[in-house]
């Protein structure tokens, strides 16, 4: 049995480090299938000498037993919509991988090593956003996966979209030779939605890590006090999240001088004689409650991080074939309730971080707010010039959109195939449009980040030097590849780096 988790996932996902097949795990694979074998070869079993979903009442004739596997393959080929990316296709086939290594799907070795074949040479299957409904798992998006391994349908190298069959040839590889249930067995899971999943976690995590980040230097930019996220004040309340929050901008704002103590106004005699205080005794919300709203998202996050893992060290097809029970078990392991629920939840919570950046970029935007900068973060003639405020409508129109999107897809049961699949999951359609709420949150705050960043440069030469080491850290890493607005010119373009920088990079609190 192999285990592995999201760490591992992603360095294989993203950082594209190799697969390398644990050589122990063989013996056992191989001992599944030939059980299974024997096993069937008078008993009826579902996928093997048996039509499928409600068809599995009609015997197939044992000389078209080999025959049904790829019918079943190419006729589930029929996912629309974009193609994903490599680094989720990635996702996919370590997931599939990994499924099969629990040693119980009685599928064939030349399952598994076709498949590390197409992660370690960079064949990235053409699998689709659209298809399936998340219960006898992700029929359609694998089908597509099974058919580029039998060397049909179309794969991407390079970025570029070539024949299965040629690129196959070009590199010596030999199409799979589906045996027994190899067929059902690649299609009938959970691993497209499960790896879509895992990305949309490590994403989500880094995006968390910048909403922190951005969240201590607005404090800081204002001048805020230091107990909205002190120990003192957060300790009080009993959620680890909000806990944790509360101590990595107190990490990150470690070495500002510009935060003020609280303990400064208690002694602040001037104050005390006046009858309307000059200086601000509490910030708005979206400064002051950021680790009561950021603590639910990281906690939501950490739970589907173990949701997601659960199903990576999973057998999640069907039937199930057990070795050590001499058995064969007929279910629902396929079924994506796990990773829907979680998916639905993961982008209700990027959504609402999504909802504090673009609050906190209104906060720096509108002066009457602030009371420190300029309408607009404005560098040049209030008026005639625009600053960022052309930016703005994009991070409320791409809030807007967010906050329709994460209506749940895990109460959207539709039944289909006859009924059969009479109450499903949408798993898959849960985890792509998780996908892109998260992608909505780094443009968003892309856009955030900038204003951060031009608030910084509107600084007085002494503010500036009283900033924290992290703050000028991230302030470097934006400033290195996209310059402050000044002049009014287009910022789609570095609105477009921005974003780049803040999903290639998980900033240390």
């Amino acid at each position: 049995m192999n285990q592995i988790n999201l760490s591992q996932l992603e360095k294989c996902a993203l950082e594209f480090e190799p697969f390398n097949l644990n050589e122990d795990l063989i013996s056992q694979i191989n001992e599944s299938f030939d059980f299974l074998k024997e096993f069937s070869s008078d008993k009826i079993i579902y996928g093997i000498n048996t039509g499928f979903g409600p068809m599995a009442q009609f015997k197939i004739d044992e000389d078209k037993l080999n025959k049904l596997q790829y019918n079943l393959i190419r006729s589930h080929s029929a996912g629309t919509g974009y193609a994903l990316e490599e680094e989720y296709v990635r996702a996919v086939l370590m997931a599939r991988i990994n499924n099969f290594l629990q040693a119980n799907s009685g599928i064939s070795l030349g399952v598994i090593e076709k498949l590390v074949q197409f992660l370690n040479n960079r064949i990235s299957p053409e699998i689709f956003a659209h298809g399936g409904v998340g219960a006898s798992g992700d029929l359609v998006q694998l089908a597509h996966l099974a058919l580029n391994l039998i060397g049909e349908g179309f794969v991407f190298v390079d970025g570029k979209r070539k024949l299965a069959k040629d690129v196959l040839s070009d590199l010596n590889i030999k199409p799979l030779d589906v045996k027994l249930r190899d067929g059902l067995g690649l299609m009938n899971g959970t691993s497209c939605m499960t790896g879509i999943g895992a990305v949309n976690l490590i994403y989500a995590y880094r995006l968390l890590k910048w909403s922190t980040a951005s969240s201590a230097m607005i404090n800081e930019v204002v001048e805020a006090f230091d107990d909205s996220f002190s120990a003192g004040l957060n300790k009080v309340k009993r959620h680890k999240g909000q806990q944790q929050i509360a101590a990595d901008m107190r990490s990150f704002l470690s070495d500002s001088e510009l935060i003020k103590k609280r303990e400064e106004l208690f002694k602040d005699d001037d104050e005390m004689g006046r009858s309307e205080f000059k200086k601000k005794i509490q910030e708005y919300y979206s400064i002051r409650c950021v680790p009561q709203i950021l603590g639910p998202v990281l906690e939501t996050l950490d739970y589907a991080k173990e949701v997601i893992e659960n199903e990576l060290n999973s057998t999640n097809d069907n039937p199930v074939v057990s070795v050590e029970d001499q058995n064969v078990f007929h279910g629902g392991n396929f079924h994506g309730d796990y990773i829907s629920l979680e998916m639905d939840k993961v982008k209700i919570v990027v959504t609402r971080l999504t909802m504090l950046a673009e609050r906190q970029l209104n906060f720096l935007l509108n002066a009457k707010l602030n009371d420190k900068f300029p309408a607009f973060l404005n560098m040049k003639k209030l008026g005639f010039n625009f600053g960022i405020q052309g930016m703005q409508f994009t991070a409320t129109s791409t809030t807007a959109e967010s906050q329709t999107l994460s209506n749940p897809m895990y109460v959207h049961s539709i039944p289909n195939n006859n009924d059969n699949q009479d109450i499903v999951s949408m798993g898959t359609n849960s985890a792509v449009i998780t996908k892109n709420v998260i992608e909505n949150g780094f443009q968003v705050m892309a856009i955030h980040m900038m204003a951060v960043c031009q608030s910084i440069d509107l600084l007085s030469d002494k503010e500036k030097s009283r900033l924290s080491s992290k703050t000028m850290k991230v302030y470097n890493l934006i400033r290195k590849d996209v310059d402050a607005v000044v002049e009014d010119v287009p910022q789609s373009e570095n609105i477009r780096k921005v974003t780049e920088i803040l999903k290639s990079n998980s900033i240390e609190l």
